[in-house]
């Protein structure tokens, strides 16, 4: 059996339902150049590469990487090289992350803290 008999392809319908998106978000990152599909015809086919390349992206998203970060990340990608660099590349996209997310919720627990001092005085101020 030769590799192309073999390979696994998908409908944009059926990548829609698995991952629980719709088609057009799938559309969009075709039209970003993230996915390549296959034509036939009208439809469009996507490989096994397609699928993963569409699974990594959103994991990126849920992490809160950009398409730009993703993307880089994911040309990053040799299947003939262990991949040090690449991992090393998200290591520190996590680390980034991470940091970005430290300041959002310090930014957060300051918020929390004037709404709290405000709401106090309005209280004070309506009972007295």
């Amino acid at each position: 059996m030769t590799a192309a008999a073999t390979r696994q392809t998908y409908s944009i319908s059926e990548l829609s339902r698995e991952f629980d998106i719709t088609t057009r978000t799938i559309r969009f990152y075709e039209e970003a150049d993230m996915l390549q599909p296959e034509r036939q015809g009208q439809a469009r086919v996507y490989s096994d590469r397609d699928r993963i390349k569409l699974k990594l992206i959103l994991r990126g998203k849920r992490l809160g990487f950009s398409l730009a970060e993703s993307r880089e990340l994911i040309e990053m990608y040799d299947p003939a090289s262990d991949n040090r660099h690449q991992l090393e590349a998200l290591l520190g996209k996590i680390r980034e992350r991470r940091e970005a997310l430290e300041r959002q919720l310090l930014d957060i627990r300051a918020m929390q803290s004037e709404l709290d001092e405000a709401e106090s005085r309005c209280l004070s101020a309506l009972s007295g």
